[in-house]
This record gives C-alpha cells, sequence and structure tokens, in this order.
C-alpha cells in the first residue's frame, strides 16, 4: 500500500499540514524572518517582472556580442528613456485629469448619493426579502464610509512604503539580470544524476510559464488599455484616458480585473450622461471579447491551459485568504504548482515504464 500513489499523496499532504500548523505554533520566533520577507517581497516581486520583460532585449543585444554588463546598462537606459517619454507625452493630461477628478469629487459623490437614494427608494416595489438584503447591506456601506478616514491614512502609508521599495527594485532587477543564469545549476547542484538532469527540465518549464504570463498578460493589459481609450474616446467620456490606464492596470488580476476597471466608468459615464453608461458596458463587453477569444489566445497560447472555471474559484479562494495580493498571484502560482506536478506525473511514468522494461527483459 506504501507504494501507491494516493497513498503517498496522502502522507505529503498531511505532512505538509503538519509542518505549517508547527511554523503557526513557533511563528514567533520566525518574525524577524517574517518582517524581512515582508520588507522585500514587493520590490523582489517588481524586479522579478521587469526582468521577464527586458531578458528578451538582454537576449538581443548578447547575441550582438555585447556584454552582459553593456547589456544591462541598455536595458536601464531603455527603460529610462520610455518612462521620460510616456511621462512627457501622457503625464501632462494623466493630472490634468486627475486634478479634474479631484475638483469634480464632490458633484460626482452627489450625484452617486442621489442614485443610490433613488435605488433604496424603490426597494418597497421589491419583495420583503430582498428590501431586508438592500437594508442590511445599505447599513454595510454606511460602516464603511464611516471608516473611509481611517483607509485614507492606511493608504498614505501604503503608498510611503510603496516609494520605499521601488527604490530597491532597480537594485534588484541589476542582480537577477547580472545572475539569472546561476540559479538552476545552483539548484540541481543538491541533487545527483537523472534527479539533477529531472530539476533542471522542471526549473526550465517554470521559467517558460512564468516569461509566457508575465510577457502575454503586459500584452494582453496594453491592447485592452488601448480598445477601452478608442471606446471612451468616440463616446467622448469625461476622463477617458485616466479610465483606460485605469482599466489596464486592474487588467492584470485575471477575471475580475474588467468588472473592476468598469465600476468607475460606469459611475463617470452615469454621471455625464445617464446613456452613456450603457455604452460604456458595451465597450467593456466588445473589449473583453476580443481579448478573451483573438487576443489571449494568440499571445499566450496554450501555454497556461487554464479553464476558466478553474481561474474564477482560484481567484475566489485565494481573494479569502490572501486578499488582493492573493487575487493577482493566484493564477501564475497555481501554473507553477500545475508545471511542477506535470513533471513529478512525468518523471514517476518514466520510472515505471523503465521498472516494466527491466522486467520483460528479465
Amino acid at each position: 500500500m506504501t507504494k501507491k500513489l494516493w497513498f503517498q499523496v496522502g502522507v505529503g499532504i498531511l505532512l505538509t499540514l503538519v509542518i505549517i500548523r508547527m511554523f503557526i505554533e513557533v511563528s514567533g520566533i520566525f518574525s524577524p524572518l517574517i518582517i524581512i520577507a515582508q520588507t522585500i517581497f514587493l520590490p523582489l516581486l517588481l524586479g522579478g517582472v521587469l526582468f521577464y520583460l527586458s531578458r528578451p532585449l538582454l537576449g538581443f543585444v548578447e547575441s550582438r556580442g555585447w556584454k552582459r554588463w553593456t547589456g544591462i546598462l541598455a536595458i536601464f537606459v531603455t527603460v529610462g528613456v520610455v518612462l521620460w517619454i510616456f511621462s512627457s507625452m501622457v503625464g501632462p493630461a494623466i493630472t490634468k485629469q486627475v486634478n479634474a477628478v479631484v475638483s469634480d469629487a464632490p458633484k460626482i459623490t452627489q450625484d452617486v448619493e442621489k442614485m443610490v437614494d433613488y435605488a433604496l427608494d424603490q426597494k418597497k416595489l421589491l419583495p420583503k426579502a430582498i428590501e431586508q438584503s438592500i437594508d442590511n447591506q445599505s447599513s454595510k456601506i454606511t460602516e464603511i464610509a464611516k471608516g473611509f478616514g481611517n483607509w485614507v491614512v492606511i493608504f498614505v502609508q501604503s503608498f510611503a512604503q510603496g516609494l520605499f521599495a521601488l527604490v530597491l527594485v532597480p537594485f534588484f532587477l541589476f542582480y537577477i539580470l547580472k545572475d539569472h543564469e546561476k540559479f538552476a545549476p545552483f539548484i540541481a547542484g543538491f541533487f545527483r544524476g537523472e534527479q539533477k538532469t529531472w530539476i533542471r527540465k522542471t526549473l526550465a518549464d517554470i521559467d517558460g510559464t512564468l516569461k509566457a504570463y508575465i510577457q502575454g498578460q503586459l500584452l494582453v493589459s496594453i491592447a485592452v488599455g488601448v480598445m477601452l481609450l478608442i471606446g471612451y474616446l468616440i463616446i467622448d467620456l469625461d476622463y477617458a484616458l485616466l479610465l483606460a490606464l485605469f482599466g489596464t492596470v486592474t487588467n492584470v488580476i485575471p477575471f475580475l480585473g474588467p468588472f473592476i476597471a468598469v465600476i468607475p466608468a460606469l459611475v463617470i459615464g452615469y454621471v455625464q450622461e445617464p446613456q452613456l453608461a450603457l455604452y460604456v458596458a458595451i465597450i467593456m463587453l466588445v473589449a473583453q471579447q476580443i481579448e478573451s477569444n483573438l487576443i489571449s489566445p494568440n499571445v499566450m497560447g496554450k501555454a497556461l491551459d487554464i479553464h476558466p472555471l478553474t481561474v474564477i474559484t482560484i481567484i475566489l479562494a485565494a481573494g479569502n485568504i490572501a486578499g488582493l495580493w492573493g487575487i493577482i498571484l493566484a493564477i501564475p502560482t497555481y501554473a507553477i504548482i500545475k508545471t511542477i506536478l506535470k513533471n513529478v506525473y512525468a518523471r514517476r511514468s518514466e520510472i515505471k515504464e523503465a521498472a516494466n522494461s527491466t522486467v520483460e527483459e528479465e
């Protein structure tokens, strides 16, 4: 029985749960390590993302005979030039629209409150159970509004921490670009023989999965942002550039990103002119259909091969467990685990076939 796969998997799960439980019991001992991990998490994550985005350029310049240091310098110069061009061309327009949103915020808030009050007035026409549910949600919204001041303080603190983290990103990016080829040999060095070969292959597959996800997600997000910007400009929606940029950023969240992006656009459209809210919904629907049926399949291919229902389930579970970061990191984490399990299954199949061949020869 100990050789059965289901038994080995069960034992592995139990041992993992025991280790997690023991770690929770003595978590105070590891608090300094946890603080260090939390400090370097964001800059390391951003550095890793920038590494996968800039690695094609590094490979291109090295194929032309450039040295690694020269290639890294070229990448930093390129990133600086891109940021400067973006800030010069788009920055003033975004700043203007942000200032307009801030100045128009009281009026927008009043219009939204009137819309909510009107909707609440109509609840009397609904069944009693639905009316009670609306009352419960209204009380929750009121509590959230009361805590808005605390949210602002938390946001400012998080923003300041984020700026500090951004200072560390170039350092992480530099060393990842410089020494990334040493990682796989270092890990594989702890193994021997066929296990070493399997480790190298698994790490290469994980690298390919992350590359496909990060580079593909960037191209898809930019494509969605451009489509939203074109659509918003066609209907002459206020703050079109700002809303399209928001849609580009939120698109990195699988499945939930489009729904998050459309909410402020719907509100702005309704306040500007009620029928624009319908146009905004149509634009978002068209953009997402083009993205899901044309852009994503051709950009990412079948590198991830994750069913939409699986994506929804993973995101909802990760959101409840780890909040926003869980939602953002759930899909790439799942893709990595899936890649590892595929390699484990393939390795087991090879071992079983080799054993059967040996038995037949005997």
